[in-house]
C-alpha cells in the first residue's frame, strides 16, 4: 500500500499504482479530492506527453503544482493514464 502525504493530511492511499522513473502515480479514485485545485499549469516530457497539475491546498495552506497527470500520455506511457504523481514535498511512503 502506497500512501501520499502532506501538511498532516492523507491525500492518496493506493495498492493499484504505477511506477514509473522513479515516480510512483496513484489512481485517480485513490485521491482525497477536496486537497487538489486544477491548474493551467502544464510541462512536456519528451518520453510521457503534456503534463497537467494540481495545487495541493490543506488547511488553507497551497502546495502550487505538487500533483501532475498525463490527460493524454504518449502511447509509450499509456500505462499512466489516470493516474497522478506527486513531488514538491508530497511525502510517498510504499
Amino acid at each position: 500500500m502506497a500512501k501520499a502525504t502532506w501538511n498532516g493530511a492523507v491525500l492518496a492511499e493506493s495498492d493499484q499504482g504505477v511506477v514509473v522513473e522513479g515516480n510512483y502515480y496513484f489512481p485517480e479514485n485513490s485521491l482525497n479530492a477536496q486537497y487538489f485545485e486544477k491548474n493551467d499549469n502544464t510541462s512536456v516530457c519528451p518520453w510521457n506527453g503534456t503534463a497537467n497539475y494540481y495545487d495541493v491546498v490543506v488547511d488553507g495552506e497551497r502546495n502550487a503544482d505538487a500533483a501532475w497527470y498525463y490527460a493524454e500520455p504518449k502511447s509509450a506511457a499509456a500505462e499512466i493514464k489516470g493516474h497522478v504523481a506527486f513531488w514538491r514535498g508530497v511525502q510517498v511512503e510504499k
